[in-house]
């Protein structure tokens, strides 16, 4: 069930009301039945491969609680091999099937669909484990609080990929119905919306055509739809959480914040706690400081570094350009790193008050101008591509923009236009009116609420696309 769709909207209201009219003791089972619903509306049988590995990790965190020395250890590994082997069954068979067989041998493939959201609640459960073996967490006792913490729908395909510490205890809580938080949550949602269906979506029109077929466009098509590509991909992913956190914030659950102001960022360490921060943190706590850290010789900590967005590159996709793209983002954070004695003393030359809108704007840009670069790589259907895009557009082959038909001139000018509003609204006055509580700034935030949906139903494209990540 998507939820740029009508029947999300129905489902969502119907699960909100009865969540509200329900005895507290009845909620959890309420939440646990809409979030089974919400996700069998995909491919029901799926459901059996979610409901295992709950099974397993559930039982796994109070085996882990109640053991003592190696055998703790031991019901870990035993859960993480259970949840890494469904990825590597699902997501990961077919890729390594193919690159043994270019080496000269015959394996079959697997004919079979990677169950949607796989990597996310896989990590949302791995997290429960090694949290409890750290000693962080209790083991949770009811199965169906456990069974929800995984399940629970707004999170459930697309993150945040919370953590038990965080969201367990939640579900415990009574939520009495709370206006301000409803109408944030509502708020959040309609802008989440606005970003998927007016912007993500209709620059997929010409970023999925320019990319299926990049042989066919020139420089300046492929530059176009690669810059698009970073502002869809920002719209489409940043949406979904929007929506996510905005309609558990409607039941009084808090979500954790997975965007602020990616594109803002002045460096690549700062664009990764911005951009998509349930899962870098995820890497930071549970592999990062795992290898180390920093806590080690300055080899070793760049090759901690790079083996985190190596493996964080192979946990978006099974294909070698997000290995490249992981690698890409590796590669400049410890470039970053090495060069940053010289970035320092070219950083006090520019840093005066006269310059200092220009030295800002100078690291916008080049941070900007990198992430895109490596999103070549993220969007691209084979390896051969990204170079031969790269090529084209370094190549100086420019030209006329292509495929009116396609994206006419008034398209291209509206995708603009509604760029501009996008970070102008978020640089600005967005965050201050959707957080607003009902009792400050309530005409504005009527007026902003009224816009927003005029907007979505004048200008959205209600194709049914399905959210990027959905595939991860």
């Amino acid at each position: 069930m998507l939820f740029n769709s009508l029947e999300f909207i129905i489902f969502f209201i119907i699960v909100t009301s009865v969540y509200f009219f329900l005895p507290h003791k009845y909620r959890w089972f309420h939440l646990l039945a809409a979030s089974c619903y919400f996700y069998m509306a995909f491919i029901p049988v799926y459901i059996l491969i979610l409901g295992g590995t709950i099974v397993v990790d559930y039982f796994a965190g109070v085996w882990i609680e109640n053991a003592n020395g190696t055998r703790r250890k031991l019901f870990l590994v035993l859960s993480l091999i259970a949840n890494i082997g469904v990825l590597a069954v699902f997501k990961y068979y077919n890729f390594f099937v193919d690159n043994i067989n270019a080496l000269g041998f015959h394996f079959s493939f697997l004919k079979i669909l990677l169950p949607i959201g796989l990597s996310f609640h896989t990590f949302q459960a791995m997290s429960y484990t090694i949290e409890v073996y750290r000693g962080n967490q209790k083991a949770e006792k009811h199965f169906g609080i456990y069974a929800l913490y995984v399940m629970f729908y707004p999170q459930l395909v697309a993150g945040p990929i919370e953590r038990p510490q965080h969201m367990l205890h939640q579900l415990y809580e009574k939520h009495d119905f709370n206006a301000n938080d409803f109408f944030i949550g509502f708020k959040m949602m309609l802008w989440g919306m606005f970003k998927k269906v007016v912007i993500a979506d209709r620059l997929a029109i010409l970023v999925n055509t320019v990319y299926k077929q990049p042989q066919n466009y020139n420089g300046t098509m492929l530059l176009l739809a690669t810059i698009f590509f970073s502002v869809q991909i920002y719209c489409d992913f940043s949406g979904y959480s929007s929506i996510a956190i905005g309609a558990a914030k409607a039941m009084g659950f808090k979500l954790m914040t997975n965007f602020n102001k990616p594109y803002e960022a002045k460096s690549i360490d700062e664009f990764w706690k911005r951009w998509h921060i349930s899962l870098s943190t995820w890497f930071r706590d549970y592999l990062y400081i795992s290898l180390g850290g920093n806590r080690v010789s300055i080899p070793r900590w760049y090759i901690n570094l790079f083996i985190v967005f190596l493996i964080s590159g192979f946990w978006h996709g099974a294909n070698w350009t997000f290995i490249i793209w992981g690698a890409l983002h590796g590669f400049y954070l410890v470039f970053s790193i090495i060069t940053k004695n010289g970035r320092a003393w070219f950083n006090k030359l520019l840093h005066v008050k006269k310059k200092k809108f220009f030295h800002t704007f100078l690291q916008v840009t080049t941070t900007f101008l990198l992430v895109t670069f490596a999103w070549i790589f993220f969007r691209s259907s084979s390896v051969n591509d990204s170079f031969y895009i790269i090529k084209k557009i370094f190549s100086g082959n420019w030209g006329p923009l292509q495929d009116e038909i396609i994206f006419s001139k008034f398209s291209y000018i509206l995708s603009f236009l509604l760029i501009t509003f996008l970070f102008i609204a978020e640089h600005t006055f967005a965050d201050k009116i959707i957080f607003a509580k009902l009792s400050e700034q309530f005409k504005r935030s009527i007026v902003f609420g009224i816009t927003i949906m005029t907007i979505i139903l004048i200008l959205g494209i209600f194709q049914k696309l399905s959210f990027i990540y959905f595939q991860f």
